[in-house]
C-alpha cells in the first residue's frame, strides 16, 4: 500500500532525512510550560522556509533536545529546497555538469539530486523498472525513483493521481485507487485490481509479479526467458531473421552476398581477405595479394608488414606472437595473439589504448564524477577509493559517508553536542565558550559584568562558575536570596549595650543608646518601659501653680523621634522623611482666622532639608524632605516647630527634635 502510493505521487518524492532523536522524548518542560518536539520542529521549519541561518536560530527553549530539533528541521527544509532546484534543473535543462560550478555543500547536494534525477529519467526512457537495485544511496535512490515515476507516460497511473477539482473521486473515496492499493502489483495496476507489466515483461501465474527481458547490462536477473522469435513478438524486417537471446532477441540480416564477401550485422557485404582467412592459398614462394571479392598470387618479395616476420625459409611472412615472453606486450595484463597483431585483455580499472597498444589506468573519478563516492573520490592505479570530508567517516560500503560523532573523543572541555558533520561545545552555568578556540570554557566573572555592581548589595566575590555576596562585618546579615544585605536589629536580638536608663534605637547597620529627659515644667506623655524605634518621646507642659511665666510660654510640647536613612546611591529628587500631623482641619470656619506655620529652627546642615505644608484626608500635615544628597556615616538633630497662629499671633507651639542617623551604605 505504501509503495504504490509513492509510485503514483505527482512530481519527485521529497528527500526525507530521519531525525536522530528518541521517540519517547516528545514533551519538554521549559519554565513550567510543556513544549512538544513538534513545536520545536515547526519553529525550525518555518525559519528554514524564511532562509534563516540554521546554525544560529533564536532558541525557543533552553532544552538541548529542542535546539537540535530546531536546527535539523530547519536544515531539512533548506536541503529539500536545494535538492528540488537540482531536480528542476535536470527536468528543464536535461544536463547537470555545467550548471553547478564550485564545490560547496549546497552545490554538491543540488548536483547530486540533478544527476540522480537524470538517472531515473534515463531508466524510464529505456523501459527499465524504476525500483532498480543499484546501490545509489538512500537520498539518490529516492530522487531517481521519483523522477522515473514522474516521467512515465502511463495513462493508467494518471487515473490514480489525486484531482483537486474532483475530490469525490480521490483519496479513500476513489474505488479505483483503493482497488489498486489492495492489489499490490509489482509494476502496474490497470484498475479493478488487475495487474500489468512493463514492456519486455510478462505477468507471472500469481497475477502480481512480472518476468521477462533485461536491458540493463550484465547478467539477466530474471531466470525465465521469452522466445520472441518463436512467439512472433519480434519486430525484425523481412530482410532480417530473428535470433533469440537470453532475455531479448536480435535481428540479423539474411545472407545476400556472393563468393569472396561476408555479410555484416547491417546487411552490408564486406570483402573477405582470403590471404588471411585461408591457409596457404598460394604456392610456396608466392605472396598472396587480396583483391575485391578475390585474391591473386604474386612472386614472393621479402617485405613483411607490422606484426609479421619472415619464416625460416625466408620465403614468406609469418605472424609474430607478441604474447610470448614473461610479460609479453601487455605488461602483466591478459594477452591474446591475433594474426598480424595482438589484443590486451586489460584488468578491471584499465582500458586498452589502440594507438599505444597498452593498458592504461582508467580515472574513474573523472569519468563518473559524483557517482562513485558520496563525498570525495581519489583515483588509484586500476581502481579508486572514496574518502569523506571532515566530520564524517567512510561507511561500510566504502562509498557513502556516515556522520562522525566527535563527542565520543571528548573534544570539549565541558559539554559536547554532536551535530550532522560537526559538533558543538557548550558550557555549564557560570562559564562561557572561549572565543579563541570554541572548545574550552572560561569562567564568567559575574562581578565584572556591566550589571555586576547591582548583583550584590555590598561586595561581590567571583568564584569558578559562580559568585557569592558579602555584607559589612557588623550590623548586617546576608538575605535568603544570597545577594541583598539585611539590617540586624540589635535592639530586638538583645545584642545591644544600652544601660537600664537608656533606650535602644535600631539604625541601619547598628544601634544607638539614647536617653531623652523632659525639660523643667514638662512631663513625659504615655510613659513606657522601653521606647521602640518608631516611637516618639513626647513631653507636654506641666506648670506649677502660680507659675505665670510657664503658663505664658507658647511651647506646649517637646518631642523627640529617631530615623535612620541610607546614603542614597542615586539622588535625583527630594526624599520625604518625616510627617508632622496636626489636629487642625484644612478648612476651618471662615469666621476664625487661624493657620499653622512649620519651620526648621536648628540643625539644617547645608540647607539639606526643607518642610512643606500639605493637606491629607482633610488634615494639615507638615512634610520634612531631604533636598540634597548626604554621604554617611552622619548624625544630626533637626529641630522643627509647629506654630499655631491665630489672628497673626502664635497662640502655641510644638517643638519636634528629629535625630537623624545616615548610614554609609545605600542599603
Amino acid at each position: 500500500m505504501e509503495k504504490q502510493t509513492e509510485r503514483h505521487r505527482v512530481g519527485p518524492a521529497p528527500v526525507v532525512k530521519p531525525l536522530l532523536f528518541l521517540h519517547n522524548i516528545s514533551i519538554i518542560q521549559y519554565r513550567g510550560k510543556q513544549m512538544s518536539i513538534d513545536e520545536c520542529c515547526k519553529d525550525g521549519r518555518d525559519r528554514g522556509i524564511d532562509n534563516q541561518d540554521c546554525t544560529a536560530l533564536p532558541l525557543i527553549s533552553e532544552s538541548t533536545t529542542c535546539r537540535i530539533v530546531q536546527e535539523q528541521c530547519c536544515a531539512t527544509v533548506l536541503e529539500d529546497s536545494i535538492c528540488t532546484n537540482g531536480i528542476n534543473m535536470a527536468k528543464d535543462q536535461g544536463g547537470c555538469d555545467t550548471q553547478f560550478p564550485g564545490s560547496t555543500c549546497e552545490t554538491k547536494t543540488a548536483k547530486m539530486c540533478c544527476d540522480c534525477c537524470l538517472l531515473g529519467r534515463a531508466a524510464q526512457e529505456k523501459g527499465l523498472p524504476c525500483d532498480h537495485s543499484l546501490s545509489l544511496g538512500y537520498q539518490c535512490g529516492l530522487v531517481s525513483r521519483a523522477c522515473c515515476d514522474d516521467g512515465a507516460p502511463d495513462v493508467k497511473t494518471n487515473t490514480l493521481v489525486p484531482d483537486k477539482d474532483n475530490e469525490a473521486l480521490t483519496g479513500k473515496d476513489n474505488p479505483l485507487l483503493n482497488e489498486c492499493s489492495n492489489a499490490k502489483c509489482a509494476q502496474e495496476c490497470v484498475g479493478n485490481g488487475t495487474c500489468a507489466c512493463f514492456k519486455g515483461y510478462k505477468l507471472k501465474p500469481d497475477g502480481k509479479n512480472c518476468e521477462g527481458e533485461w536491458t540493463g547490462g550484465g547478467i539477466n536477473p530474471y531466470p525465465s526467458n521469452i522466445d520472441e522469435c518463436e512467439s512472433g513478438t519480434h519486430n525484425c524486417a523481412p530482410d532480417f531473421m530473428c535470433q533469440n537471446t537470453q532475455g531479448s532477441f536480435r535481428c540479423r540480416p539474411k545472407n545476400q552476398c556472393g563468393d569472396g564477401y561476408i555479410q555484416d550485422a547491417l546487411g552490408s557485404c564486406i570483402d573477405i581477405n582470403e590471404c588471411l582467412a585461408q591457409t596457404g592459398p598460394c604456392h610456396p614462394g608466392q605472396s598472396c595479394m587480396n583483391t575485391v571479392g578475390s585474391f591473386t598470387c604474386q612472386r614472393n618479395s621479402v617485405n613483411c608488414g607490422r606484426g609479421y616476420h619472415l619464416n625460416d625459409n625466408g620465403n614468406r611472412c609469418v605472424d609474430i606472437d607478441e604474447c610470448k615472453g614473461p610479460d609479453g606486450e601487455c605488461a602483466g595484463h591478459g594477452c591474446i595473439n591475433l594474426v598480424g597483431s595482438f589484443r590486451c585483455e586489460c584488468k578491471i580499472g584499465f582500458i586498452f589504448n589502440s594507438i599505444s597498444r597498452v593498458c592504461e589506468d582508467i580515472n574513474e573519478c573523472r569519468h563518473y564524477p559524483g557517482r562513485l563516492c558520496a563525498h570525495k573520490c581519489e583515483n588509484a592505479v586500476g581502481s579508486y577509493k572514496c574518502s569523506c570530508t571532515q566530520g564524517f567517516k567512510l561507511a561500510s560500503d566504502g562509498r557513502n559517508c556516515d556522520d562522525l560523532n566527535e563527542c565520543e573523543s571528548s573534544p570539549c572541555s565541558q559539554e559536547c553536542a554532536n551535530v550532522y558533520g560537526s559538533y558543538q561545545c557548550y558550557c555549564r552555568r557560570g562559564y562561557q565558550l572561549s572565543d579563541r578556540d570554541g572548545i574550552n570554557c572560561e569562567d564568567i566573572d559575574e562581578c565584572a559584568l556591566p550589571t555586576g555592581g547591582h548583583i550584590c548589595s555590598y561586595r561581590c566575590h567571583n568564584t569558578p562558575g559562580s559568585f557569592h555576596c558579602n555584607c559589612p562585618a557588623t550590623g548586617y546579615t546576608l538575605a535568603p536570596n544570597g545577594r541583598s544585605c539585611q539590617d540586624v536589629d540589635e535592639c530586638v536580638t538583645g545584642t545591644h549595650t544600652c544601660s537600664e536608663t537608656e533606650s535602644c534605637f535600631n539604625v541601619q547597620g547598628g544601634f544607638r543608646c539614647l536617653s531623652f529627659e523632659c525639660p523643667p515644667n514638662y512631663r513625659r506623655a504615655g510613659e513606657k518601659a522601653r521606647v521602640e524605634r518608631s516611637d516618639t518621646v513626647r513631653c507636654v507642659k506641666s506648670c506649677q501653680p502660680n507659675d505665670i511665666s510657664c503658663v505664658l510660654d507658647p511651647v506646649h510640647s517637646v518631642s523627640h523621634t529617631v530615623i535612620s536613612m541610607p546614603t542614597f546611591r542615586e539622588f535625583t529628587r527630594p526624599e520625604e522623611i518625616v510627617f508632622l500631623r496636626t489636629m487642625s482641619m484644612a478648612h476651618s470656619s471662615p469666621h476664625i482666622s487661624s493657620d499653622i506655620v512649620f519651620d526648621i529652627l536648628e540643625g539644617n546642615v547645608q540647607n539639606s532639608f526643607d518642610i512643606v505644608k500639605r493637606e491629607e484626608h482633610g488634615i494639615i500635615v507638615g512634610v520634612v524632605r531631604q533636598v540634597k544628597p548626604l554621604i554617611g556615616p552622619l548624625n544630626m538633630v533637626l529641630k522643627l516647630a509647629m506654630n499655631y497662629v491665630t489672628s497673626g499671633v502664635v497662640s502655641h507651639r510644638n517643638i519636634v527634635s528629629v535625630h537623624i542617623f545616615v548610614s554609609e551604605f545605600w542599603f
